[in-house]
């Protein structure tokens, strides 16, 4: 199915993101296993569209979308056939059936890790937030999270900054600028390196209501997440509580037991959370949970090739690969590579002598 089919069928009268992706997971034949899975009123709907397309109400409403996706070769239309879609998502109870993307679709490719804290994050915490998005930019990590005030912004800014990458899921439209005080975040966000991401169409302005159901996302898209800072009664919480229902991993840094918005951090490693000190705490943790092997922050540069000699082409593979093993199935999902092509490359990599498989997976040997 292309973007349109998605288009017509979240755009369906009595449908919503919820019953969408319901049926989805159904994994109906387009057209007429949906057809017959949808709703009489929706079906009806569905089949005026595909037989008669300009007497649909359907009609002017999908020509909008795919107007504002063709005035930028940045914007797109994700679904979970698109080669982008993020793998993790569809392991979540509730995905998004589609996201609305703005950005650098590249960003979408390194291994993830969500970062939240409290909006009136204090200056040791918008330090702390900035420090580590830095160092997981620096080690090769995407930083997701909501474009919020306070630790959200704080975070994303420093990786952008260091050269990484960033996603933002936005509880409105991708272009609604919300704070309006993160224009040239969002601005940011748009150009290489970061991404925007919303399960609303463009122009859906910002409700309440709508930032719990983006923090699934946030969590979703990532291997784990990090609470830098939050109150006992904190959002961020919610986003824990929702990571930890996903399976992911929850971290969080400590605090002073005087500062109340360290105490949501305190309750949260109290219940069970990584206590972390250094960003080494948190790569360990998911090395062993999901077999993300990265190279160390004070790895050598590999140096540079003799003329004298020849050279190996270099695979992009080998950027997930350490002394530590990686599975195949953790290198297909942070390569984005299919299976088959996934297994030739490090079959052409064993023969070479630049990779072994061991027990647990894949390792780069010394030099490669």
């Amino acid at each position: 199915m292309q973007a349109r089919e998605w288009l017509a069928l979240f755009l369906l009268p009595g449908m919503g993101a919820g019953r969408l992706a319901e049926l989805a997971a159904l994994g109906p034949h387009w057209p007429d296993g949906w057809l017959a899975a949808l709703p009489r009123e929706a079906a009806t709907a569905l089949r005026l569209w595909l037989d008669h397309p300009g007497r649909s109400p359907l009609a002017a409403e999908i020509a909008a979308q795919e107007a504002w996706l063709a005035e930028a070769p940045s914007r797109h239309l994700l679904h979970a056939g698109h080669p982008a879609w993020p793998t993790l998502l569809s392991q979540i109870a509730d995905p998004p059936p589609l996201l609305w993307a703005w950005g650098d679709l590249a960003a979408l490719e390194p291994p993830r890790l969500a970062m939240v804290g409290a909006r009136r994050a204090t200056r040791e915490g918008l330090t702390n937030a900035a420090t580590f998005a830095r160092e997981l930019a620096g080690r090769g990590w995407c930083v997701v999270s909501g474009m919020a005030l306070g630790i959200d912004a704080a975070a994303q800014q420093a990786a952008l900054e260091a050269g990484g990458a960033s996603v933002a899921v936005l509880g409105c439209g991708v272009d609604v600028i919300y704070p309006p005080r993160h224009h040239r975040l969002h601005e940011r966000l748009r150009e290489p390196g970061g991404l925007l991401l919303a399960e609303h169409p463009p122009g859906t302005r910002a409700r309440p209501g709508f930032f719990p159901r983006r923090n699934r996302i946030v969590t979703g898209l990532s291997y784990g997440v990090l609470v830098v800072e939050a109150a006992e009664q904190s959002g961020s919480l919610v986003s824990a509580r929702l990571a930890a229902e996903q399976g992911r991993e929850v971290f969080a840094l400590p605090g002073s037991i005087h500062n109340p918005q360290a105490r949501g951090c305190l309750r949260l490693i109290r219940d069970g959370a990584v206590l972390v000190r250094e960003v080494d705490d948190i790569l360990v943790e998911l090395t062993q949970w999901a077999g993300i092997a990265l190279p160390p922050a004070d790895a050598p540069a590999e140096p540079a090739a003799s003329s004298a000699e020849p050279t190996c082409t270099s695979d992009p593979l080998l950027r997930w690969l350490s002394s530590a093993p990686t599975p195949v199935d953790a290198l297909v999902g942070l390569s984005g590579l299919g299976i088959a092509e996934c297994q030739r490359r490090l079959l052409e990599l064993e023969l070479e002598g630049r990779v072994a498989h061991a027990a647990g997976g894949w390792v780069r040997l010394s030099g490669a």
